[in-house]
């Protein structure tokens, strides 16, 4: 550690990620951040930077923001601690919960803060097959590749979903106390772009 504070004081932060990616050091920005594509430009194998690049938007990927509504099982979480959801609802036959009790009972077309309730017009979890909670980088990256684990989308069909969707969106502005995804919906795109463009390579 105090070799990392020396270093950092003697060299710009440039030069430092350039030194640290070739010596095989992963690059990463703090939790709540992002990394940009460019800091890991010093990564010399295309399939290792790619990998990088999918390795800094699992962050995101992996996130309460995002793991709650892709849940292990049919019951989704809520809250930063991704507590299982009150009351007990279930995905239903469309994600949009069961016929006696669907997602828009409660979840309205923008967050309700005086109840602490999030909102958004197309409110629901994702499909059974795009369950990520508890599963780690690696797996996430081989699974959202596959369209019959992603929904049908091809690559370039991620990129505009996770950068563009504005229910994808929610998770930067979710409101409350409840912790944003980290970075921005834009500088996880670029991550999701760079990635597709440098060939989709997974973290081991």
């Amino acid at each position: 550690m105090l070799f990392d504070r020396r270093l950092a004081t003697i060299l710009p932060a440039t030069a430092l990620a350039g030194l640290l990616a070739a010596a095989g050091i992963a690059l990463s920005a703090p939790a709540e951040t992002l990394a940009p594509p460019d800091a890991f430009v010093a990564i010399a194998d295309p399939a290792q930077r790619s990998a990088a690049y999918f390795g800094e938007l699992s962050k995101v990927l992996t996130h309460p923001r995002c793991t709650n509504c892709h849940p292990a099982t049919d019951r989704p979480r809520q809250g930063n601690s991704a507590r299982l959801h009150q009351p007990p609802v279930t995905r239903g036959a469309d994600g949009f919960g069961t016929a006696s009790l669907r997602c828009g009972t409660c979840h309205h077309g923008a967050n309700y803060e005086p109840a602490g309730v999030p909102g958004h017009p197309e409110w629901h979890l994702a499909p059974a097959e795009m369950a990520w909670e508890g599963k780690s980088p690696a797996e996430i990256c081989i699974q959202i590749k596959d369209p019959s684990r992603n929904g049908g989308r091809s690559l370039a069909d991620l990129v505009a979903h996770i950068g563009d969707d504005t229910l994808v969106g929610w998770a930067w502005h979710p409101g409350g106390a409840r912790v944003p995804a980290p970075g921005s919906q834009q500088e996880a795109k670029a991550l999701v772009k760079a990635w597709v463009e440098s060939g989709a390579a997974c973290p081991q």
